[in-house]
């Protein structure tokens, strides 16, 4: 019988989930200690930071995690400052502000990917609450000095915290962002080949095919988010960053082409020729013997060997169709982006200073999105400061601070994963109520008050609570039971141990998480179907401004690593066989290439007409596309590729290589009114599936 995660996690530690545990323990034990010697007024709010920066324990990225905390906590104070100075004889008003603040962090996190800046938001959000709150639970002692004096321990607090943890990274057992870096390259290289693979068979599954694509994304955006802290590891992190984001950029193009292969041979296998079959049976051969490879050398030459015999090969042709003419040269810039690949790989492994700087995958940034996320969390606070306003109950403060600080850590995940992280959330406040009480009031209230008891005694509970956090599936039990725990227990140099007040803590956190869930619940995600056809739709309008940028195909790259992710992530919702959304978003990844490749052809013609006639031919490209989106062909697009190709055909040739051209080119236009119908039929039939006609799944 299989063990529940948590179980497995509790009970079956590895080797890393230990060093972990023990790294954050002594974490916790540094931070607890320089803030009491500090004389700071809440040194649990130094654990609570030290905890955040436990998630992930590479080194870069706990420095880069300590920069965003600090930098939030710093803007959060300042703005509380300002909203004390200004507003501090109308609390409600005061409030208001606050309601509008966290809004704001949480839309603006919703625009960003990676994590610490994710953090960096809640932070902000946090800090302005903590200190604009405690002052005001207090306004007889309010005066410009206590304001500053709040602030400043506050920011205090979770800079020791910070630092502390950061301190541990480094010294104790360190792990490196370049070691992720490496893994995660190895699961977008691996990934990518086992998907070509699959895509030139013959036999493989629509299923097995999305499942490898839907892996190499996730890797892939996983890959470009960590490469921003490497940077933070040494003079060779830059190289590293680089190396990454060129992996990045090449995987991206390899796979923008390579699906276009797989549904030719697929669907028009009358067009095949034997010729084209046994080019793309050597490919298959040399990318199975590459997933083999162990090392980069074996690799590296098997791609450059499998490009010399494809040269050979296309060098055989004798009448080939343009079509296969097109494709050749498509599969050829497939083991092209295949050798980048393994050299950017390679400089993770040796450092490289000859490859180019790429930029990094850029977020997905939608404004709905992020009214929707900021709405959410504004309506937590709100909640939280209605129960302060009536009660003034210290147990209402937790309310309006740590559901503030989960929903935007959360707010990112899709709905199903959400719900069931909070409800891991709340599981885990509930078990640290009852074990903070027993360790507060049963243990350390008939102790003495010596700062080695009092970490003897914590240690326990601390190293349960951290070894959940390095797994993922485990990962939100942990984050639920060690902040509360600490807020409950609240270490400090003068602790207190009332029961009512650790119970009124206790009650307002659980019930504040437990109001976030059913906001999250309530204010939904907007329809899959709708922010789906928002995608595509950005991806249309890049295909119309996609020259305007000077190195158009980085720029394309980037904005669409995210996208299939997205793309990806609904169809999984979905839980639909045809997946035919993540289709449409790797055929819109095609076309983008697609443009640049046609336009770089049509550069050599130095014609004013055909310019016009290629924007004309852009825009018809774009309108075919969504109308494939919504499973119609466009009857027009045909016509604007027949319109560009005549005045192509008008052209004098003065050489061999330009007598190619024309032929190139019709070959692309063919393919790609074969990929729009694929599409349209592909969209139109997965959608009578939906609606409960049974049909076979779409290539």
């Amino acid at each position: 019988m299989s063990l529940h995660p948590l179980q497995q996690q509790l009970l079956c530690p590895d080797r890393r989930s230990v060093i972990f545990a023990l790294k954050g323990v002594v974490s916790m034990v540094l931070a607890l200690l320089v803030s009491m010697y500090l004389q700071l007024d809440r040194p649990y709010w130094a654990l609570v930071t030290a905890v955040f920066l436990q998630l992930r324990p590479e080194s870069g990225l706990v420095i880069e995690k300590a920069l965003c905390l600090i930098l939030g906590s710093v803007v959060g104070g300042a703005l509380a400052v300002l909203v004390l100075s200004v507003l501090i004889p109308y609390p409600i008003l005061a409030l208001g502000v606050l309601t509008l603040w966290v809004g704001l962090n949480s839309a603006l996190s919703s625009m960003v990917h990676n994590t610490n800046y994710i953090y960096a938001f809640a932070m902000a959000g946090m800090t302005a609450v903590l200190v604009v709150v405690l002052v005001m639970a207090t306004p007889g002692d309010v005066s410009s000095q206590v304001v500053f004096d709040v602030a400043q321990l506050r920011i205090s607090e979770i800079i020791v915290g910070a630092i502390c943890a950061m301190l541990v990274s480094q010294l104790l057992w360190p792990v490196s962002v370049k070691e992720s870096l490496r893994t995660h390259a190895r699961t977008v290289i691996n990934q990518s080949l086992q998907y070509l693979i699959l895509e030139l068979g013959s036999i493989s599954t629509h299923k097995q095919r999305h499942l490898h694509s839907d892996q190499v994304f996730e890797a892939m955006v996983s890959l470009s988010d960590d490469s921003s802290a490497v940077a933070y590891e040494g003079p060779e992190g830059l190289g590293w960053g680089r190396a990454a984001t060129l992996l990045c950029q090449k995987v991206l193009s390899m796979l923008a082409v390579a699906q276009s292969l797989g549904r030719f041979q697929r669907n028009h296998a009358d067009q095949v020729t034997p010729a084209f079959a046994q080019l793309l049976t050597l490919m298959r051969q040399y990318f199975e013997k590459i997933a083999m490879s162990t090392n980069y050398e074996a690799a590296y030459q098997l791609a450059q060997t499998l490009r010399r015999e494809m040269l050979d090969h296309r060098n055989s042709y004798e009448n080939e169709s343009p079509i296969v003419i097109r494709l050749t040269q498509t599969a050829l810039d497939v083991v092209a982006d295949l050798a980048m690949i393994l050299k950017a790989y390679n400089a993770l492994e040796e450092y490289d200073r000859t490859l180019l700087k790429s930029a990094r995958l850029k977020n997905y940034r939608d404004p709905l999105i992020g009214m929707v996320n900021g709405s959410r969390t504004a309506v937590v606070f709100l909640l939280g400061a209605f129960v302060w306003v009536q009660t003034a109950s210290p147990a209402a403060i937790m309310m309006m601070v740590m559901p503030v600080v989960y929903s935007m850590m959360f707010a990112r995940f899709p709905l199903q994963s959400l719900t069931t992280k909070l409800r891991q959330v709340l599981l885990g406040a509930i078990v640290a109520v009852p074990v903070a009480l027993i360790i507060g009031f049963g243990i350390l209230s008939q102790s003495s008050s010596d700062f080695e008891i009092l970490i003897l005694v914590l240690a326990g509970p601390y190293f349960v609570g951290f070894l959940t956090l390095p797994n993922r599936a485990t990962m939100s039990y942990g984050m639920g039971f060690c902040i509360p725990f600490t807020i409950i227990v609240e270490p400090s140099n003068q602790m207190v141990f009332q029961v009512d007040s650790a119970l009124s803590t206790a009650l307002g956190l659980l019930v504040g998480i437990s109001v976030l869930y059913w906001v999250f619940k309530l204010i939904t995600p907007l329809d899959s179907d709708f922010m789906q056809q928002r995608l595509l739709k950005a991806t249309a309008r890049d295909f119309l401004g996609i020259h305007r940028h000077t190195n158009p195909d980085s720029w394309f790259n980037n904005r669409m690593g995210e996208r299939l992710l997205r793309l990806a992530n609904y169809d999984q919702e979905k839980d639909s066989s045809a997946r035919y959304m993540t289709g449409l978003g790797l055929t819109g990844l095609n076309l983008g290439h697609v443009i640049l490749r046609l336009k770089r052809l049509l550069n050599e013609y130095d014609s004013p007409a055909i310019d016009e006639a290629y924007e004309s031919w852009q825009q018809a490209l774009s309108v075919a596309f969504i109308s494939s989106t919504r499973g119609d062909f466009d009857e027009y697009f045909p016509i604007a590729c027949q319109q560009l190709f005549e005045l192509i055909t008008l052209q004098e040739v003065s050489s061999p290589a330009e007598s190619q051209r024309p032929l190139i080119i019709e070959g692309m236009f063919h393919n790609l009114i074969l990929t729009l119908q694929r599409s349209a039929t592909a969209v139109s039939e997965a959608q009578q599936e939906e609606a409960g006609e049974p049909l076979t799944a779409v290539a």
